[in-house]
């Protein structure tokens, strides 16, 4: 599996949070079609199905931590 950049890993955990991919490019200050860039990658470099598959998969293999301290949820 190769590995996942810290761009990549951030925009998995703001998925855990049930972001889509406008909230995630308005948070991180990055394009949509970026964000979605990204998500291409990510789900090649799991070998994923899709999205949802993906952070399950960075999940199971300790790739992602939950960290109920941060929110990145904008107000």
């Amino acid at each position: 599996m190769e590995k996942l950049t810290e761009r990549e890993i951030t925009i998995l955990e703001l998925l855990t949070q049930g972001l889509d991919n406008k909230e995630i490019a308005e948070i991180i200050h990055i394009s949509r079609h970026t964000v979605k860039a990204h998500m291409s990658a990510i789900i090649k470099k799991l070998d994923a199905k899709n999205r949802t598959n993906a952070v399950y998969i960075a999940a199971i293999k300790h790739l992602i931590q939950k960290n109920e301290s941060i929110s990145y949820k904008a107000i």
